[in-house]
């Protein structure tokens, strides 16, 4: 629900700049999700799906490129730089700005701090809980999934172009609408 409403911030500026930043920040969500519930499909012990957050604790030691995975997908859903979350977040509170939605764009970054507390509790359980055992074998192509999702995360800050020209033209053609 507040991914949705941080989309519907660059909804609320409108105009081609408000438009393009939810093109953007969709097109990224779509990355942080899906790389999200591949890791909640990763995690199985003796093959009974496992779905509370007090089952990856630990899971560190078990698995730590499972736990480095899950932990720059939160980092990036909380809007941690540099991760393609932050920046995601930072375009449609700009174009907010632009608009003059003083309010709703400080809103916005409030409610992405408190947000924070949330991805970062799943962080904390990983790392510094104690753990259970480990998860059962994990499906190759779901961790395939993840780690495309993830180097997406990672990308988007070496070369965001690959996402904001095609952002642009889109914002163009729908704006044109």
């Amino acid at each position: 629900i507040g991914h949705v409403g941080f989309a519907l911030v660059g909804v609320a500026a409108g105009g081609l700049s408000g438009t393009k930043a939810v093109v953007i920040y969709l097109a990224l969500y779509l990355f942080m999700t899906v790389g999200a519930f591949g890791c909640v499909l990763l995690m199985q012990r003796k093959g009974k799906a496992l779905e509370a957050i007090d089952d990856l604790s630990g899971i560190s030691k078990a698995h730590p490129q499972f736990a480095i995975a899950l932990a720059l997908i939160m980092f990036s859903m909380a809007g941690i730089p540099p991760l393609a979350g932050f920046f995601g977040k930072m375009y449609v509170f700009l174009a907010a700005i632009e608009s003059g939605l003083y309010l709703l764009a400080v809103l916005g970054v409030l409610s992405s701090v408190i947000a924070c507390f949330y991805y970062l509790k799943i962080v904390k359980v990983m790392y510094f809980d104690e753990g259970d055992e480990a998860f059962d074998a994990m499906n190759t192509s779901t961790r395939m999934v993840v780690s495309f999702c993830v180097l997406v995360i990672l990308l988007f800050v070496l070369q965001p172009s690959l996402l904001t020209m095609p952002a642009q033209t889109a914002a163009k053609a729908l704006y044109l609408l």
